[in-house]
């Protein structure tokens, strides 16, 4: 799925601190934002399996979460929010399409590592890819009702996501396209850093 849609789902399940715990809610949503958008850190070292863990991250995720509930500061509910915002980003990506330059023609096998089995667990398509108009709907579900709750700056973040998103399923086939032709032109010291998919 898109990085929008990751980050607003991320915010999507801290947001409902806003009503019960407000002191902690903005730690929440950081936590949750920051981690919904880690594991991509990796997009052009490994995609999805240098930063993606979707089974340590949960696992990692319950002592945090327990600790955060019993002692509550915002630097734990932050860390568990965190790392929960993280599994669910590497779940999500299991549910999406995989890991392809054309995803809609769905010739990949992998969508997402597993550290702890060994191997690529394969994509359901639930979401048939990254940029795909169900993905847009995904992020408008967990979108809209986040602008109506959140305050900014939160709000101008899930605003943001919502464009961004918006152009990219506009673009997303124009881009597949367009990625060989501008990745071909790179220079000799700069395409080793380009994931060979981008040159398909």
């Amino acid at each position: 799925m898109m990085l929008p849609t990751h980050a607003l789902v991320g915010l999507a399940i801290a947001a409902p601190l806003v009503a019960f715990a407000p002191d902690l809610a903005p730690a929440a949503l950081v936590g949750a934002f920051v981690g919904s958008l880690m594991p991509d850190f990796d997009l052009y070292a490994g995609h999805r399996r240098t930063l993606h863990y979707p089974t340590i991250y949960a696992i990692a995720a319950v002592p945090i979460a327990i600790a955060a509930v019993l002692i509550a500061t915002p630097w734990l509910v932050a860390a568990a929010f965190l790392l929960a915002g993280a599994a669910l980003h590497c779940r999500m990506d299991r549910y999406g399409g995989g890991l392809e330059l054309r995803p809609w023609e769905g010739t990949s096998d992998r969508a997402v590592y597993d550290h702890v089995q060994r191997r690529w667990r394969a994509p359901k398509r639930w979401i048939r890819y990254d940029g795909a108009p169900e993905d847009l709907l995904l992020a408008s579900l967990a979108g809209v009702p986040l602008w109506m709750v959140l305050d900014d700056p939160f709000r101008w973040f899930v605003g943001a996501a919502l464009l961004i998103g918006g152009l990219y399923v506009l673009l997303r086939r124009r881009l597949a396209n367009a990625a060989p032709v501008v990745f071909d032109a790179v220079p000799e010291s700069v395409d080793d850093y380009v994931p060979s998919r981008y040159k398909q």
